[in-house]
């Protein structure tokens, strides 16, 4: 760090301090007269607007002097307050401690010029020392002074925290956070992307695959029987619609798998239908309230209808539910989903279906939260923005 640097961030910081101590006096003076003035409903206005050109001061010195950018612009009268008590009192203890510090320099340095300084002795233990008062006296000084320092720092970063607690954190923290956000929803969507692989692989290979294994050995044994007893239509007949049987089960395993990959009636007709078809194989009764009055956009409205298919789904499979509720709501900025059931409770949030979903939410700048106490009952909700985050 450069000396010019380093004289910026001094001066900085000693003009911050001395402004703060300022306005802390100027803040109490105005809390004084404006808890009167909260009384009475014609002066409410100007205490109004004396606490936002008050906060208005704040926001300045610490962007100007201390190097804090407030996220909001109102504190309210607790940061105020608090401010008001850290400026007045600890302008207060810095100047006494500067007083005492220059006055122990001085008198020292006085002491130690005009040759009026008496001999002093020091015991330690193990140390005799003898030493003039005026020595002592700078020695002492120089300590004060010191320790005036780490006061001045400890003021502004009190000063600093009660700023990022009342208005808010500074641009560079926030966008510390939304990078640190981003890095881990980032790798969450791979995982999530990659569970889903798998998922898909293990349905494919144990449900698919097994049921075309027996449709071809049904199928060979037909042609096998056909070919070496002709006279034998019956056995043939009956092998023929087992293999028909296990043909139509391979059909609906590909076509379920089909359908939890990505189901094409959501491109297609939209949320609605979408979730009506869910609510046709879930096996019990399933209600869907939708109550939003367009689409939204594509990447939204597929994190809405996975988060309501998996709640579904987990409802009937793992809690053992005999009545769901699906609600779809929506505001200015923001579309919501809300999935209730009266099964057995007990869903674990971190557990792979969950988990992935308030992955896939969370890339999206969203909301999910999963309520369900043992013995029910469970509710599943996400909230996410009407519009998808840029980049």
């Amino acid at each position: 760090m450069s000396g010019n640097r380093i004289a910026r961030l001094v001066t900085g910081v000693l003009l911050g301090t001395v402004l703060g101590t300022i306005l802390g006096v100027a803040e109490l003076l105005f809390l004084a007269a404006a808890a009167p003035a909260a009384l009475v409903p014609a002066l409410r206005p100007a205490a109004a607007r004396g606490l936002a050109r008050l906060t208005a001061l704040e926001r300045a010195r610490l962007s100007r002097w201390l190097g804090h950018e407030a996220a909001r612009h109102d504190g309210g009268y607790g940061y105020l307050a608090a401010r008001a008590a850290l400026g007045a009192l600890g302008g207060y203890v810095l100047a006494s401690v500067l007083f005492l510090a220059v006055l122990l320099l001085a008198g020292g340095t006085w002491d130690l010029i005009w040759g009026d300084s008496e001999p002093v002795p020091l015991e330690l233990p193990g140390v005799k020392l003898v030493t003039s008062g005026g020595a002592l006296g700078v020695t002492a000084g120089l300590a004060v002074l010191a320790v005036l320092v780490l006061l001045v720092w400890a003021a502004v970063a009190l000063d600093r925290r009660l700023a990022a607690h009342f208005l808010g954190p500074t641009g560079e923290e926030l966008m510390r956070r939304r990078i640190a956000e981003l890095t881990e929803t980032r790798s969450g969507i791979v995982k999530a992307v990659d569970d889903e692989r798998r998922r898909i692989e293990r349905d494919l290979h144990d449900g698919v695959q097994q049921r075309g294994v027996a449709l071809a050995m049904l199928l060979g044994r037909a042609r096998h029987t056909l070919d070496g007893r002709p006279d034998t239509s019956a056995a043939v007949a009956e092998l023929v619609a087992q293999a028909y049987g296990e043909s139509r089960q391979l059909l609906d395993e590909l076509r379920s798998v089909a359908w939890r990959i990505y189901p094409t009636a959501l491109d297609e007709l939209g949320l609605r239908a979408a979730l009506a078809g869910v609510a046709e194989r879930a096996g019990v009764p399933v209600t869907v309230h939708h109550n939003l009055t367009g689409r939204p956009a594509s990447e939204i409205e597929t994190a809405l209808y996975f988060v309501a298919r998996e709640a579904i789904t987990n409802a009937v499979k793992h809690a053992g539910a005999h009545d769901i509720l699906v609600v779809l709501t929506e505001d200015e900025r923001t579309v919501s989903v809300a999935i209730s059931d009266d099964g057995e409770g007990g869903a674990d949030p971190s557990g792979g279906g969950l988990s992935g979903l308030a992955r896939r939410v969370l890339a999206l700048d969203g909301r999910f939260t999963v309520d369900s106490p043992p013995g029910g009952p469970t509710r599943i909700a996400a909230t996410l923005p009407k519009a998808p985050p840029c980049g």
